[in-house]
């Protein structure tokens, strides 16, 4: 299949270098796309020059409203109009190994949608401190609790779709600028019967340059946005059932 990795970049100029470097290395051809929030640390200006002369690697540039499920979103739709088939994402700091893209495009071929999973047997965390490991663990929980989840992991970043799944989204339904948009997607693409969830296990290893950017204003707007979504759901449910019984 047709790959392309989507990479949302803010702030990355240390680390961005190093992982293309890393994904042209691979034993498999890879288009990258990156998606830059106007970084103001020259993030963009430096995937230009690394893109000079490839094919292999395009940059888009986002300004006005910033956001990780904005960038995501622009990037799967670029992805989808240059023709590819599957559509890979990562983080850009190495938390995600990019040896295992290879694992996560194999696991395509039985699923429509990968999850590279922390929390799945086998999987593992690195140089996680311990209130970051139970605000994951309890963000999990909420999201397979409240949306009916089957995955371990719904709130990684690292992910493989089929074309079909992200063709099926229903955009418009939705509204998480933030990581929260990655509970959304899973969502709404687990809805479809069609779909079937593979999770590979990976080792998350925390970033080394930089600091992280979930901090506690991430986790808490992410939450609320995944209440809104909840109680929308419920409203319209409550609605249609109504619509049914109304004479």
């Amino acid at each position: 299949m047709r790959a392309c990795l989507v990479l949302p970049t803010y702030d990355e100029s240390h680390n961005l270098p190093k992982l293309v470097a890393a994904l042209r290395a691979l034993p498999l051809p890879i288009e990258v796309l990156v998606v830059d929030d106007a970084s103001p640390d020259g993030t963009g200006e430096l995937a230009d020059r690394l893109a000079e002369g490839r094919r292999d690697l395009t940059v888009l540039h986002r300004s006005g409203r910033r956001g990780y499920g904005e960038a995501l979103t622009e990037g799967f739709r670029l992805a989808l109009a240059r023709g590819a088939e599957a559509v890979l994402t990562m983080d850009c700091d190495f938390s995600h190994d990019p040896l295992d893209v290879p694992r996560l495009l194999r696991a395509l071929d039985a699923a429509e949608l990968v999850i590279g999973s922390r929390y799945t047997p086998g999987g593992s965390l690195r140089g996680w401190p311990l209130l970051r490991r139970v605000l994951s663990a309890v963000a999990n929980r909420f999201a397979r609790l409240f949306f009916a989840l089957r995955a371990h992991d719904c709130t990684s970043g690292f992910r493989a779709y089929r074309r079909e799944v992200l063709e099926r989204m229903p955009w418009g339904a939705l509204h998480s600028p933030g990581y929260s948009f990655l509970v959304e997607v899973l969502y709404w693409g687990s809805r479809d019967e069609r779909t079937r969830i593979v999770e590979v296990p990976i080792c998350f290893t925390e970033r080394v340059e930089d600091r992280s950017k979930m901090g506690l204003r991430e986790i808490v707007h992410g939450a609320a946005n995944l209440l809104t979504l909840r109680a929308k759901l419920l409203v319209g449910r409550e609605l249609r059932r109504a619509e049914r019984v109304t004479p």
